[in-house]
């Protein structure tokens, strides 16, 4: 089952109170299918969100669905009687009571209610922007640092384990499968000069924290008439993980002003109010927990975590494009050389990054 000719029948799977009108495809997400579906509920047209998932990445979507209920059921708990309680990722039951509904072709489906009147930006605009989206990324860990046991599920193994990405990298690099390893040479070049702050993370003894663990600026929606960041999705990820994997995605995502595909690397830089603005509203959220030992790894976070990024798309591209989505030749290596350059910038003011975090924790402390 695939396309648009079946989201019909998905949609009849769920406990949805309405009549099926039409769907479109829905977002930028890289690894599932998404669509918005626009039904008649008594007259009046409201909308859904079906998602496919990608069974190829999560290879225990079960597993994957019970994080996603465990977690956005405590996160509704949590808020429950707040302004906004109402505006939070909300799974629709499928009609067997399970929060997923599986297809004649093993697909794997779940709903989500719409929210209405916001919206995710690909690229960060502004400071407040930036200072929003990590305010709700760091309240989304503070919200889950109460979830009971279990342990969630690591619905992919290793995921942010970045000695075994640049494994893999060097996998790649030796196997050369499809022959692309000679229009990647600066870059791998780039990436084996840089092994040795490989492992500075996991050696430093953290805590395990419950992370969201992709926390791209547009996994963040911000509501239309205030700019307020109201929601984080795309919840597939969500697992046990260090705290600034999420604070280092961020870093990657929302300091430079370029797409993370931008082809004119002249664009990619990191912009230090938005790097300010990050650190503030993730520390607004989040002071109160984190160790001194985290606090002082901010920074080098968002470097580690763009250069992970820029190998994991460098691995792809050298095997042939078999887990991003690409849209174009030579999509993954652009990507790759967008992460590297917004590396290069984070090395060239990584003390004054440093410094900055240093000052905004002592005011929060």
């Amino acid at each position: 089952m695939s396309g648009l000719n079946n989201i019909a029948e998905v949609f009849s799977q769920f406990q949805i109170n309405g009549e099926f009108v039409a769907a479109t495809p829905y977002g930028n997400g890289h690894i599932n299918d998404t669509y918005c579906a626009v039904f008649d509920r008594r007259g009046v047209a409201e909308r859904v969100v079906l998602q496919r998932i990608n069974t190829r990445i999560f290879t225990q979507p079960e597993a994957l669905m019970e994080n996603v209920q465990r977690v956005t059921a405590h996160i509704a708990q949590q808020v429950a009687g707040e302004a906004d309680s109402c505006r939070v990722l909300t799974l629709i039951p499928a009609l067997d009571g399970r929060a997923w509904h599986v297809d004649a072709k093993a697909g794997y489906w779940r709903a989500w209610r719409f929210i209405p009147n916001a919206r995710a930006y690909e690229a960060v605009e502004s400071p407040e922007q930036a200072f929003q989206a990590a305010r709700a990324f760091g309240r989304f860990q503070q919200l889950l640092a109460s979830l009971p046991p279990p342990r969630l599920h690591d619905t992919i193994p290793d995921f942010h384990h970045t000695p075994k990405r640049f494994k893999a990298l060097e996998d790649a690099i030796a196997l050369d499968s499809v022959n692309r390893a000679f229009l990647a040479r600066q870059e791998i070049e780039f990436a084996l000069a840089r092994q040795a702050m490989v492992s500075v993370l996991l050696d430093a003894n953290l805590p395990e924290r419950v992370t969201h663990n992709d926390t791209k600026f547009n996994n963040v929606l911000l509501d239309d008439a205030t700019g307020e960041a109201i929601c984080v999705v795309d919840l597939d990820t969500v697992m046990p993980g260090l705290a600034l994997y999420d604070f280092g995605d961020m870093v990657r995502t929302a300091t430079s002003p370029s797409a993370e595909d931008e082809r004119d690397l002249s664009k990619v830089t990191i912009q230090m109010p938005m790097f300010q603005a990050i650190v503030q509203g993730y520390l607004a959220s989040t002071a109160s927990f984190l160790t001194v030992d985290e606090m002082q790894l901010l920074a080098f976070s968002g470097k580690l975590i763009t250069f992970e990024m820029g190998i994991r798309f460098l691995t792809d591209y050298l095997a042939g494009d078999t887990y991003y989505k690409v849209h174009r030749d030579g999509h993954n290596l652009d990507r790759c050389r967008t992460q590297f350059k917004l590396v290069e910038s984070i090395e060239q003011q990584e003390e004054s990054m440093n410094l900055l975090v240093e000052s905004i924790a002592s005011e929060r402390l």
